[in-house]
């Protein structure tokens, strides 16, 4: 609990602006969770509001991972506010738009009933390229860059830049398909919140651990320098062993989705 204040603090300071955004979206996820409490309508077989819960709490971490992560660049003060306005801004507008189409009643994704929807969904695709465009940036500038860290959670930031920008990939794929699922369509049965399917194969799976490398595998890192005194050399070797696990294990859930077979069949 004092790191995650210590990190809300520092991006506050370095960052007003993204502070403020990630605290909308993490007001708008408490109203989504009323939203579950007060309407019942559905879409694809589960409540509206699940999807911009999901993308609420997500996309709030992720914005304050970046903003936090940008202070240990030594970029100037103009490139750091140019950086985080853009992230910040962009995912607010995207998920924006998820929420206002959940509170239409209508899919976000993948939707092309009508000319405005298709519209929608077309600047989603742009705001999100955007931030892969950023990732792929922070990926040069970490391998050019020496970060306000050690160097086995430099090499662990820069895997999880790798791996996010391959969970992006993925989310290409879905796109490319126009659904998530794999052997069957899209909805029906799926395991509780995240709605991953348990009767056949779902890019969202890989998609979601790919997004989520940025902050698991620094965490990694930083948590085995506190735990294991030793050279950073083998901290560095011990962070690349689980940087391809953890890569393995999105390798396999992506084969295993492409495969239309279900992660948790029930």
């Amino acid at each position: 609990m004092i790191y995650i204040k210590k990190i809300f603090s520092t991006v506050k300071e370095e960052s007003p602006i993204l502070y403020w955004i990630v605290i909308t979206l993490l007001i708008s996820a408490i109203g989504c969770i009323i939203g579950l409490l007060v309407d019942d309508r559905t879409l694809m077989g589960v409540n509206v509001w699940i999807k911009p819960l999901k993308f609420s709490i997500s996309g709030s971490i992720y914005i304050l991972t970046v903003g936090y992560l940008m202070t240990l660049y030594p970029f100037s003060k103009r490139k750091k506010n140019i950086l985080n306005n853009i992230n910040s801004w962009t995912l607010l507008l995207e998920i924006g738009i998820i929420i206002y189409q959940a509170s239409r009643g209508v899919q976000s994704h993948y939707n092309q009933s009508s000319l405005f929807d298709g519209l929608l969904f077309a600047a989603m695709g742009i705001l999100i390229g955007i931030n892969v465009l950023i990732m792929v940036l922070f990926i040069f500038e970490t391998i050019r860059l020496k970060l306000k860290t050690t160097a086995s959670v430099q090499w662990a930031i820069l895997l999880g830049w790798i791996i996010i920008v391959i969970g992006s990939w993925i989310g290409g794929q879905m796109i490319s398909q126009f659904s998530h699922n794999v052997g069957v369509a899209d909805g029906g049965a799926g395991l509780p919140l995240v709605n991953w399917s348990t009767v056949g194969g779902d890019l969202r799976i890989a998609h979601f651990f790919g997004l989520h490398g940025i902050q698991i595998i620094p965490l990694f890192a930083l948590w085995l320098s506190k735990k294991w005194n030793t050279k950073s050399r083998n901290q560095i070797i011990a962070v690349t062993v689980f940087g391809l696990l953890y890569a393995t294990w999105i390798g396999f859930t992506f084969y295993q989705a492409k495969q239309g077979m279900a992660l948790i069949k029930l």
